[in-house]
């Protein structure tokens, strides 16, 4: 046996029906679309909706990205945290005096010169703000975050559970 005498064995391959081919014969006229409609004529494009503003029309363009677990802290300068002249400084010291708006994470900057020793509470700290703070003898105190250590919980309307 050669390579070109290989046969499928009978029945297994089938020529696919052609359809169109005058009313004589099975799938003539109509070629099994039925009679009239949409569906009978032409091509519907790939993504139509039935003249309902497409999902590809719908969705936005250009817009970027947008990481839904991104952390957001407040920037917080030690020029401003020394102008409330307090020795103890909370968050709830900054939102008080308008520097943060409560439930926001606060990140404390090293802009400025500390000529005391303060004590700092705040979600996060520059490397230049810890050092000048313990340099002037003051304390710092990292609150833990409202949504624990982990990432906080994904927003946006996509992902919340309506």
């Amino acid at each position: 046996m050669k390579l070109h005498e290989l046969r499928p064995p009978a029945g297994a391959a089938r020529a696919r029906r052609r359809v169109g081919r005058g009313i004589a014969g099975k799938g003539g006229k109509t070629a099994g679309r039925g009679t009239k409609g949409q569906r009978a004529r032409g091509q519907i494009p790939l993504g139509f909706e039935g003249g309902q503003l497409p999902l590809m029309q719908r969705i936005p363009k250009l817009r970027g990205f947008a990481n839904p677990f991104r952390v957001a802290y407040t920037p917080v300068n030690l020029d401003a945290l020394l102008a409330l002249g307090a020795d103890e400084v909370t968050i709830d010291t900054m939102v008080n005096a308008g520097l943060a708006r409560r439930g926001a994470l606060v990140k404390v900057l090293g802009r400025g010169a500390v000529d005391r020793a303060v004590r700092v509470s705040a979600h996060a700290f520059s490397a230049s703000a810890e050092a000048a703070i313990t340099a002037a003898g003051g304390s710092v105190e990292r609150v833990a975050p409202p949504f624990g250590g982990g990432r906080p919980p994904a927003r946006g309307n996509a992902l919340t559970n309506r």
